[in-house]
């Protein structure tokens, strides 16, 4: 049976449609890879593809991906809302048959490697792929931003695990790593107040003493203007969304704010979603192995 891995890369570009089609022409260019979903959003100016393909293709169109974000995304000129430090922000690798994360790892690590050796980006490897704690984290890594990062790699702690101390100077850094598959959730207010989204993420937030498998931030989409939750659901089994949804909710409405809706980026298991339809129906004694008709088609 074929090893199969799904790579998530985040690019810093949600605008540039010819840039965007480039990637996506780049995606599907290599034999054995199917692109599976890609999205952009203008006010994150960020675009996610979700790839899957045998470990010596998936390497190989991780490769030629970041090589066409290098050439074609000047973070000196990047603007946007998400958080990022290079032209291609984070390529986190998943396991997904017949591959355990050990070995993941080490196709990460190969990866990275080529990246610096051919196209001189330093990389930082985080969560299973981190080479210390301290570095598993990729809010930690990714806190300064393109713009602080050059400083950033001066201090003692934060060499590079591939590289030189000095960024690529228009495709910055980039994190590459293995983990497990995560939901990138979003959740609309309709305030325009960026401040009761930063509040509410903070209150949700592990870092800052909420869910400890969610990740968030407060970002204002200015195309719409209204403030967004944006999260990182790392474990959606031990965080659930409907879990951080009901809070976010119950947080809003101590400002007289509601939720007016919600989006997913990218793919997400289908348990995460099932999950939530069982909370909000009450379905009782609900099976999840014998109760969905596509488990049965798909054995």
């Amino acid at each position: 049976m074929a090893k199969l891995i799904e790579i998530i890369p985040n690019f810093s570009e949600g605008k540039d449609e010819t840039i965007i089609n480039g990637l996506v022409e780049v995606a599907k260019s290599v034999p054995g890879v199917t692109l599976l979903d890609y999205s952009s959003d203008a006010s994150h100016n960020r675009s996610v593809f979700t790839l899957v393909g045998d470990e010596d293709n998936i390497q190989e169109v991780a490769f030629q991906l970041v090589k066409y974000a290098s050439e074609h995304i000047d973070m000196t000129k990047h603007e946007g809302e998400h958080p990022r430090m290079g032209a291609t922000d984070v390529l986190p690798f998943v396991p997904v048959k017949d591959i355990d994360v050990k070995e993941t790892v080490e196709i990460s690590k190969k990866v990275a490697q080529r990246i610096n050796d051919e196209l001189d980006i330093p990389i930082f490897l985080y969560e299973d792929s981190a080479t210390s704690p301290s570095r598993k984290n990729l809010a930690k890594i990714r806190k300064g931003q393109f713009e602080g990062m050059a400083e950033k790699l001066k201090e003692e702690e934060w060499a590079p695990d591939y590289g030189k101390r000095e960024i690529h100077p228009t495709a910055g850094v980039t994190a590459v790593g293995v983990r497990m598959p995560l939901v990138a959730f979003n959740v609309n207010l309709d305030t325009d107040n960026i401040e009761i989204a930063n509040k509410i993420a903070k209150i949700v937030r592990g870092s800052s003493g909420g869910y400890k498998y969610c990740k968030g931030i407060g970002v204002m989409l200015e195309d719409r203007n209204i403030a967004q939750v944006s999260m990182n659901m790392v474990n959606f089994e031990k965080t659930p969304l409907y879990r951080v949804v009901e809070t976010i909710r119950f947080e809003a409405a101590r400002y007289g704010v509601n939720i007016i809706g919600s989006e997913l980026i990218g793919l997400a298991p289908a348990k995460a979603l099932i999950d939530c339809a069982e909370y909000y129906l009450q379905i009782e004694d609900f099976d999840y192995g014998k109760q969905i008709l596509e488990n049965h088609l798909l054995n």
